[in-house]
């Protein structure tokens, strides 16, 4: 009997972005995939493309950046959020795990702007970065690191 290894996603969601990473088959390193642009409010594109995301790469569990605002509120891009997840939940029958993501872009954007990158060139990273440092932030702690 074959032992087939699944797979997490990490999704960072922006207004007209989506961040995404992947971990590898035994779920200890993330690493970046693709951004995903989008026309704001058009989730029903970006089920479609995660669903072909999960079927080539096997993937079991996704790992969605959860904005909450400094004060541990939840405001309106956290709501879109939450409504996202549904959605995924709903379409593509997986498990979706809500990861804080409080100060990730940030932190992204001043690695990349200490690595001397044109903003330009941030511009076309900094999404799957944070969606990998949301996923990476959630296998560490699954794994105790």
């Amino acid at each position: 009997m074959l032992n087939i290894k699944m797979r997490y996603l990490g999704l960072d969601l922006g207004s007209k972005t989506l961040g995404v990473a992947l971990s590898d088959v035994n779920n200890i390193i993330a690493s970046p995939l693709k951004t995903i642009y989008f026309k704001e409010g058009d989730y029903t594109f970006l089920i479609n493309e995660l669903e072909k995301l999960v079927r080539l790469y096997k993937v079991e569990k996704i790992i969605l950046g959860f904005p909450k605002n400094m004060d541990n509120t939840i405001g309106p891009r956290g709501e879109q959020t939450l409504l996202f997840k549904e959605e995924i939940e709903n379409k593509l029958g997986l498990e979706v795990v809500l990861e804080d993501e409080r100060l990730t872009t940030k932190v992204v954007d001043d690695v990349l702007i200490k690595a001397d990158l044109s903003r330009r060139k941030r511009k076309k990273v900094v999404d799957k970065l944070a969606a990998n440092v949301i996923l990476q932030s959630y296998l560490n702690r699954k794994e105790g690191c």
